[in-house]
């Protein structure tokens, strides 16, 4: 009964500290943040795919960031992500690109917010410091993002030119599409397991972010799983109500209910920790 009653009181302590901590406001700050900073991120990739030369490696990380979201979800973002990716620009070192990567830190800032709050940690780091710390996120997540593409569009090709020496290869062929999912999958988990140790004021052990992590994943995949469906039912309420605006609201939508899941996860490490913590004794 003890194991359980821990549980138990893990469990409602999180979801308590949640709701008092403002959790849901916070999620649609992430998520508007998330949404506004997407663009900004792959046009830092798209100049950084620049220095590869080939702009499709931007397309391909495209793909690979919207690996794991719903079909009813990403469809209309990768298309409108595709128009512009594929926007001509006149170099690499812009201000464009500059202020690109200035607006996609601020999706950064809003994890750390969201993750603070979670917590129950105060930030003492100067703001210009926080700042440059998100941007060098920004930059190290596009250069890895890229990296990853690389391999997923380079690896056919590897197999395709081994195939005359070693024609057991070729089933490897057909294995792109479950390569960008599993190199999604990667990307989901060591992106969440760096924000959870570094991104947050203080710092935090392996063993001490695992839970909240683990519970992210799984309640992002059932609920992807759950909103695809919905969307595949009730996708035109949404045309009706919102018209041309629709698209938008579907992923602002998503990223608000996978932003309450980030953030419970940070809420459920931290119940997770006080429940260890010796009671205070009593005078």
């Amino acid at each position: 009964m003890g194991i359980l009653g821990r549980f138990y009181r893990i469990i409602v302590g999180s979801i308590s500290k949640f709701i008092e901590s403002d959790g849901w406001a916070i999620a649609s700050h992430i998520a508007l943040s998330t949404l506004m900073s997407l663009f900004p991120f792959l046009i830092v990739v798209t100049a950084l795919a620049g220095f590869f030369g080939s702009k499709e490696l931007a397309d391909e990380a495209a793909r690979i960031l919207l690996e794991a979201w719903p079909q009813n979800v990403a469809a209309p973002i990768a298309r409108e992500l595709h128009n512009v990716l594929t926007t001509a620009r006149s170099g690499v070192l812009t201000i464009g690109v500059l202020l690109a990567v200035y607006f996609a830190s601020s999706g950064i800032e809003s994890l750390r917010i969201g993750l603070n709050r979670a917590y129950g940690v105060t930030e003492t780091r100067p703001w210009w410091l926080l700042r440059l710390e998100s941007i060098a996120y920004v930059l190290v997540g596009a250069v890895s993002l890229l990296v990853l593409a690389l391999l997923v569009v380079l690896g056919p090709l590897i197999v395709a030119q081994a195939l005359p020496y070693a024609p057991w290869l070729e089933p490897f062929l057909h294995v792109v599409t479950l390569a960008r999912f599993a190199v999604a999958s990667i990307v989901l988990i060591v992106a969440l397991l760096v924000i959870h140790l570094w991104l947050p004021a203080g710092r935090r052990g392996l063993l001490e972010i695992l839970p909240g992590v683990l519970i992210t994943l799984a309640l992002w995949l059932v609920a992807g799983a759950a909103f695809g469906r919905y969307l595949a039912d009730f996708a035109s309420a949404y045309v009706t109500t919102y018209a041309g605006l629709a698209s938008p609201m579907i992923a602002l939508v998503f990223l608000y209910m996978t932003a309450s899941i980030f953030i419970y996860g940070g809420e459920l490490n931290a119940a997770v920790k006080r429940s260890s913590e010796p009671a205070p004794e009593k005078q």
